[in-house]
């Protein structure tokens, strides 16, 4: 799935891609003040539109989010700004799965701002954080568990106009099942904030591949715990 927005005068344009039609894309224009408009749209050719007129919001910063089902692939937001009742903001977002590598790739991406691509192989206890800017200033990584709770904090210093981490995924405060927020911030204005999600289960990274993944995960850690228990291994012959 992917989200644009683009801001032309009083009005924000909003698209994007889906590969399934099964489902009506359902569209949210908010701020902090609340819900300001909402648009349902139906998914033809693959793509699907919108559009919100803002020229009686007030100045600050709005999201754009975009919901497709209960997946969190099917679920992407993006921020713009509005000033004097217009808007000239510019953002997009997409969210893919590679299955060739079982490894699951969320890509946030505002334009002539801050890239964020988050990544992690299946069953890992590693999500790898990337992404690129054109801004020399540090950039603030946060990692937001289900329930709210900020379970990991990074700042990087951009080289070369790209930045790289990679954050653990052990202990008790990533015990909450769940998509997790990983949120990049550098500076204030809205293209230079960006965020991805991605799916930890006991700890462990969780590609879009749904409950079998989970399963597949879930008897490999039990054979390596069965496997570990049985320290001796005794045969009785048969007479």
């Amino acid at each position: 799935m992917s989200l644009s927005a683009e801001g032309s005068g009083d009005t924000v344009a909003v698209s994007g891609t889906s590969d399934r039609s099964d489902l009506e894309v359902t569209i949210v224009l908010s701020s902090g003040n609340g819900i300001h408009d909402v648009a349902q749209v139906s998914v033809s050719g693959g793509s699907f539109s919108a559009s919100f007129n803002v020229s009686n919001l007030s100045d600050g910063a709005y999201t754009i989010a975009a919901n497709q089902g209960s997946s969190s692939k099917y679920s992407l937001s993006v921020s713009v700004d509005v000033s004097d009742g217009t808007s000239e903001s510019s953002a997009s977002v997409s969210n893919r799965v590679v299955e060739s590598t079982e490894e699951t790739v969320t890509e946030a991406a505002s334009v002539g701002g801050l890239s964020l691509t988050v990544s992690g192989e299946l069953g890992s206890t590693t999500i790898d954080v990337s992404g690129t800017t054109d801004r020399s200033d540090d950039i603030t990584i946060q990692v937001i568990a289900p329930n709210g709770n900020i379970v990991a904090t990074d700042q990087i210093t951009p080289s070369g106009g790209s930045f790289m981490t990679t954050i653990e995924t052990g202990g008790t405060q990533w015990s909450q099942d769940g998509d997790y927020t990983i949120s990049a911030f550098q500076g204030t204005a809205s293209n230079y904030q960006t965020t991805a999600e991605i799916e930890i289960v006991d700890g462990h990274v969780i590609p879009e591949f749904g409950v079998i993944a989970a399963m597949i995960l879930a008897v490999a850690i039990v054979s390596i715990i069965v496997v570990t228990a049985k320290t001796k291994l005794s045969i009785v012959p048969r007479y």
